[in-house]
C-alpha cells in the first residue's frame, strides 16, 4: 500500500509531497480535512506506529486551547481526539510497504525517501 494522509492546505505537507515525488509514484492521497479518518484507518495506523500517542500532534492549536497540555492523556484519549478533530493527527502520515512515517521531521522524511 502507498498512501499519504495530509492536509492539502498545509504548506509543509505540500513541500514533502513534492520533495518525495509522491504524485508520480501512484500514491493514494487522503486530505484529512475533506475526507475524515475512520476508526479502522486510525487503528491500522496505530498498529504500524505502536501507539495513538505516536500519531498525536501536540503542536495543534487546539491542544493548548482545550487545555490538553495540562491533562494526562491516555491512549483512548489520543484516539478520541484524533477522530474528533483532524488537526490532532501528526502529519503527514506516509504508508509505504507496510511501514509508517509520521510527521515532518527531517529524519522521518529522509527515512520515507529511502523506503521509496
Amino acid at each position: 500500500m502507498k498512501k499519504i494522509y495530509h492536509l492539502s492546505s498545509c504548506s509543509t505537507c505540500v513541500r514533502i509531497i513534492n520533495e518525495l515525488g509522491l504524485k508520480e509514484k501512484k500514491f493514494e492521497f487522503q486530505d484529512i480535512k475533506t475526507e475524515k479518518i475512520t476508526a479502522a484507518q486510525l487503528a491500522e495506523m496505530k498498529k504500524m506506529a505502536g501507539s495513538y500517542e505516536a500519531l498525536f500532534s501536540r503542536v495543534a492549536m487546539k491542544y493548548r486551547a482545550l487545555g490538553l497540555d495540562k491533562m494526562t492523556l491516555t491512549e483512548d484519549d489520543y484516539k478520541k481526539y484524533i477522530l474528533e478533530e483532524y488537526t490532532f493527527l501528526k502529519r503527514p502520515v506516509i504508508i509505504v510497504n507496510n511501514k509508517i512515517f509520521v510527521g515532518n521531521s527531517k529524519n522521518t522524511v529522509a527515512a520515507a525517501k529511502s523506503e521509496l
